[in-house]
């Protein structure tokens, strides 16, 4: 066993310098943060490569080959970041600081910090020799996440599949503790929303402005579309994932509006992050009219982002749409399809999260979740069917309920006590599922 305190200071650093490097996407500009990563991993024994669409926007994959053949166990982060504005910090988003207990800056969350804990638990294994009983670790460095993966995930999945291939993966979405009416528990995403944004455009009759009688204006025609967005949801959809989440908490996936509220009235947080995966979610983001602030406009458009639940595909997801939403005179089209998919909860690697964290808390429980949003893990499930895909990064003294409220915001921190419990778990992790 390796000591947690050396591996959480150890992964402090890491993750410190790795957030010195401005990689915000666009553009990403990720090759200095990977190149220092690579030499960080060659310096501990370990074989790398790197490789991208461009060459300043390389992928990362480092190897740890165990005894024996078995199966790939696949360490999946993201280097890049979205944007910060430092005046809105409370301390230098770019700085890697510790303050008060946390180390702040961007990518502190999202998601350097798993990048930071995966390679020094891969790097401390190899620099004391050990290896797996059979198969092999294989840390994924990607770039490109924040936009959509098209040079990262992506790309690496299809150029490089030798690179990519693995059976069991881990990465972004679950693992903060999330306490719930006197118990612990430890999320482990086996499931994502997929992605059906869309567009509403309405038409009318263009006219100088200052005689609004002489128009119709199309601007005007999305004001209620606006409001029923606002106002009224679509029936739920309680797929897999979603049913075995409620089950676990103790409620009836049968009758979900009732099941919702029973979450609400034990820890109205965890409502607020669970109820959106039990149906279509639309949100409206941006909407557009005359392209002159005196032309009555003739057309306007209101673009929407929509989740849907995992498996859903297009056909059901635009009936939704369109029991909200109406057929009265709107023009609706998809302008994004991508079905959310899912692993099986139950597996090899779900055992063996949770005989771990029971070890460290006797007395928590791994639940599955389902994540709202989306990570490159979609992309390996598509890629590679027979991989078995979770969002896990355990910490056990920042709740999901602190964490969330956080990503892509300002003062983005983590707690540095977390850093060694994660980084413990992917040290430890290989023995007890390779051998």
């Amino acid at each position: 066993m390796a000591d947690p305190d050396a591996l959480g200071r150890e992964t402090a650093e890491v993750l410190a310098q790795l957030i010195r490097f401005d990689t915000v996407n666009p553009p990403g500009d990720e090759r200095a943060c990977q190149e220092w990563l690579a030499g960080y991993l060659r310096d501990a024994g370990l074989e790398v490569e790197l490789d991208g669409a461009s060459p300043e926007r390389p992928n990362l994959v480092a190897r740890l080959r165990g005894d024996a053949a078995g199966p790939v166990l696949g360490y999946l982060s993201h280097v890049d970041t979205v944007l910060a504005d430092a005046g809105d910090w409370e301390h230098d988003p770019w700085g890697g600081e510790i303050h008060d207990g946390f180390l702040w800056g961007r990518g502190a969350l999202d998601m350097k910090s798993q990048t930071a804990a995966e390679a020094v638990a891969i790097a401390t294994l190899a620099r004391s020799g050990r290896r797996p009983p059979r198969g092999e670790v294989r840390l994924i460095s990607v770039v490109d996440e924040e936009v959509g993966g098209a040079e990262g995930a992506v790309w690496l999945c299809r150029e490089r599949p030798d690179l990519a291939r693995v059976d069991y993966l881990l990465n972004e979405g679950g693992g903060q503790v999330m306490p719930y009416g006197g118990r612990r528990l430890f999320g482990i995403c086996c499931a994502e929303k997929g992605t059906f944004r869309f567009r509403v455009t309405t038409r009318g009759v263009a006219g100088h402005a200052s005689v609004p009688g002489f128009g119709d204006n199309a601007l005007v025609k999305l004001a209620p579309v606006l409001h029923t967005l606002a106002t009224e949801r679509p029936a739920y959809d309680v797929t897999d994932a979603p049913r075995q989440l409620l089950e676990a908490l103790g409620e009836d996936p049968a009758d979900p509006a009732a099941a919702i509220a029973a979450v609400t009235a034990t820890e109205p947080r965890l409502a607020t992050m669970v109820e959106p995966t039990l149906r279509v979610t639309a949100v409206p983001t941006i909407i557009s009219g005359s392209p002159k602030i005196n032309v009555i406009p003739a057309r306007a458009e209101l673009l929407v982002d929509a989740r849907v639940p995992p498996g859903m595909d297009g056909a059901p997801a635009m009936r939704r749409i369109r029991e909200v939403l109406g057929d009265d005179g709107l023009e609706i089209e998809f302008t994004e399809q991508v079905t959310g998919n899912a692993s099986p909860f139950r597996s090899p690697l779900a055992d063996a999260i949770a005989a771990w964290i029971g070890e460290q808390e006797p007395e928590a429980q791994v639940v599955p979740v389902v994540l709202p949003a989306f990570t490159d893990s979609r992309t390996f499930r598509d890629a590679f069917p027979d991989c078995v895909a979770y969002g896990f990064f355990p910490q056990r003294h920042q709740s999901l309920y602190e964490t969330w409220p956080l990503i892509h915001s300002a003062n983005e921190r983590i707690d540095v006590r977390d850093l060694a419990f994660a980084a413990s778990f992917f040290h430890d992790l290989p023995e007890r599922l390779l051998a």
